[in-house]
């Protein structure tokens, strides 16, 4: 396995902007506003040939009165806790401060090797200001510049100094990865806690606690998968920090990354039109999709609210007609773990490959049953078709005039393709070419 490198330290000191600077990414939110990472964010890379796992950290701050502080700050002790060797981050510009020395102190205790990089210093003749970081006690004090790249290689070099060169094994290699989406305060960090068995994710009844993507590994009877709880997606006209804009873009990325997106819906306050928005978003981008209504056990014995909410979903989310429903609840954990066998259901059928001969009977008969119609002086007549991609599945249909397809019928024939190939559960993409 590939050695674990956590950043911590006081908030805004630019622990996001080194890790997105030494994972050539734009991998964590980095804004002038602090507090802004508060969950553990993990990236690889390799320094040297040297296998690493680098992990960011939420600002440590004894002085905030933000309720999620104490939150904030198990989640940096268990970033400690299982990391190899730390990076402890302080501003070189502000100088000393009593946040510096509680984190300072919290290393000391844990016994782990610790590197301090004083930043924002962005050369020779900055030096200076590390003396006075030295009485916080660590040997190690190395003046960087996160932003520019400077005394980087140096901080690197020192880090992975002993640390064996071997390629890590991959714990995501064949791994189902499972996007988690929703308004906010819908339950998704809750549901990945639920599913986990730990506290791997900041949870709170505070909407909007979840701002960057944070994936997490996991294994169910033999099967890997790869969990990617995602900031709340709410309307544009309601999201006015710059970073929450960052946030909700994040969100909608991680569409591109995941196979399977679970859409969680709050059976509480029902169906919104932005539940619809989120669901197109994942239909868009041809992803395998499932629907958690959570909080079920609050409408469950209401027989009223129950019947009001299903006509929600069969209203506002009728273009979902073949995407399972699984009704549950994060908080009791009432049938949570039968979402990773629906899951297991829609993943297989999203990567199924059809062979071609199966796929042109099935067209046959969707022919036969119901031709296409005529326009002016031609019909449309389906000549071939062929499978070319999974994931979702998608099948190019050979046809003598596409202008000829309207919507509807396109629709009819996608509807008809998944009854008659086993494929009732995922999304198909069809392709129309011309072909005389």
């Amino acid at each position: 396995m590939s050695a674990i490198i956590a950043i911590v330290g006081r908030p805004n000191v630019g622990k996001s902007t080194l890790f997105n600077r030494l994972t050539r990414s734009r991998g964590a939110l980095v804004d002038d506003f602090p507090g802004i990472t508060r969950d553990r964010l993990y990236a690889s890379l390799s320094f040297e040939g040297v296998p690493l796992t680098l992990v960011d950290t939420g600002g440590f701050d004894d002085l905030d009165r933000d309720p999620l502080v104490t939150k904030v700050k198990s989640q940096i002790e268990a970033a400690i806790e299982e990391a190899d060797r730390v990076i402890f981050m302080v501003d070189g510009r502000q100088g000393l401060l009593p946040g510096d020395e509680a984190v300072a102190k919290l290393l000391r205790r844990s016994g782990k090797m610790s590197l301090l990089a004083v930043n924002k210093l962005d050369g020779p003749e900055h030096h200076h200001l590390t003396a006075e970081f030295f009485k916080l006690g660590l040997k190690a004090v190395y003046p960087i510049s996160a932003a520019h790249g400077y005394g980087i290689r140096d901080l690197m070099e020192d880090i992975v100094r002993d640390i064996p060169a071997h390629q890590p094994e991959s714990l995501e290699g064949g791994a189902v990865r499972v996007a988690v989406l929703g308004r906010p305060n819908s339950g998704k960090s809750s549901l990945i806690n639920r599913i986990l068995g730990l506290d791997r994710l900041v949870v709170s009844e505070l909407p909007g606690t979840t701002r960057d993507t944070v994936d997490t590994p996991f294994e169910y009877h033999g099967r890997h998968y790869l969990l990617i709880d995602t900031a709340g997606i709410r309307r544009k006209a309601k999201v006015k920090e710059k970073i929450e804009k960052f946030s909700v873009i994040k969100a909608i990325k991680s569409l591109d990354r995941c196979h399977i997106a679970v859409v969680l819906l709050d059976a509480e306050r029902g169906i919104a039109e932005q539940d619809a928005r989120i669901c197109g978003y994942a239909l868009e981008r041809g992803r395998g999709m499932v629907l958690a209504v959570n909080k079920w056990d609050l409408v469950k014995g209401d027989l009223r609210a129950g019947k009001h909410l299903d006509d929600q979903i069969a209203r506002q989310l009728k273009f979902l007609s073949f995407v399972p429903r699984l009704n549950m609840s994060a908080l009791t954990g009432e049938r949570v773990m039968k979402l990773l066998p629906k899951i297991d259901q829609v993943y297989d059928q999203f990567s199924t490959r059809v062979q071609t001969s199966a796929v042109n009977t099935a067209i046959r008969q969707v022919m036969e049953k119901h031709p296409p119609p005529w326009t002016g002086r031609g019909r449309l007549k389906f000549l071939y078709a062929t499978q070319v991609a999974s994931r979702p599945p998608t099948f190019v249909l050979f046809v003598n005039r596409p202008e000829m397809i309207h919507f509807s019928y396109e629709r009819f024939v996608v509807n008809e393709l998944r009854a008659r190939l086993g494929l009732e559960l995922t999304t198909i993409r069809l392709k129309f070419k011309k072909r005389e």
